[in-house]
């Protein structure tokens, strides 16, 4: 099997995180500026981001998610919410990922004819950046899982890091070392989801 059909393998949700990870911080900003920089974007239109969270900029991250699921009408938030937040907040750092709607939108009035494409490429841009971000880190040994906590945190998190107005946050990624064994996964039967035609 290749190696990257291996950390395709590899790559699994890990919740509960430690703080020491395989690589150091200069190495793993490295990594991501080069899964970045390759991402295949439609026309070329780079409207992608990410924000690196490590020691107490990574703490704030889950203060502000407790603190806002804890403000949502009718939150009744129980023990099991707030171990698994403190699973993420004991790991080494987290990735954000956004979408720059202003260039996005830009791409839109650029290219009329599918204006209304370009949103729905973004997301897709956003999604193959965060598999390939995902991958990496299991291929180095670190754990991670892919959290969706906005839209209730957006503003909060704009606000915290003083980030662009149009940046929209599709996903939180926490990561660090492996504190758990994740269980089997389960599959669909291949001939359910992997379909030939032709030959």
């Amino acid at each position: 099997m290749s190696e990257f059909l291996e950390a395709v393998r590899k790559r699994q949700s890990i919740r509960v995180l430690g703080k020491p990870i395989a690589i150091d911080d200069r190495e793993l900003v490295r990594l991501l500026g080069e899964l970045i920089m390759n991402l295949p974007t439609a026309n070329n239109m780079q409207s992608t981001r990410m924000v690196l969270l490590l020691g107490e900029e990574h703490n704030k991250l889950w203060d502000i998610v407790l603190e806002t699921l804890k403000k949502q009408p009718g939150s009744n938030i129980g023990e099991r919410t707030e171990k698994k937040l403190a699973g993420f907040k004991a790991g080494h750092g987290s990735i954000l990922f956004f979408d720059d709607e202003a260039v996005t939108r830009e791409y839109m009035q650029k290219y009329p004819l599918y204006t209304d494409q370009f949103p729905l490429w973004a997301l897709q841009q956003n999604g193959m950046l965060q598999f390939a971000v995902w991958t990496a880190l299991a291929d180095k040994e670190i754990g991670a899982s892919l959290q969706h906590y906005n839209p209730l945190i957006n503003e909060a998190v704009k606000q915290a890091w003083n980030l662009p107005e149009p940046w929209e946050l599709y996903s939180q990624m926490p990561f660090g070392q492996r504190a758990e064994t994740p269980g089997e996964k389960k599959f669909e039967p291949l001939e359910k989801r992997l379909f030939l035609f032709g030959q």
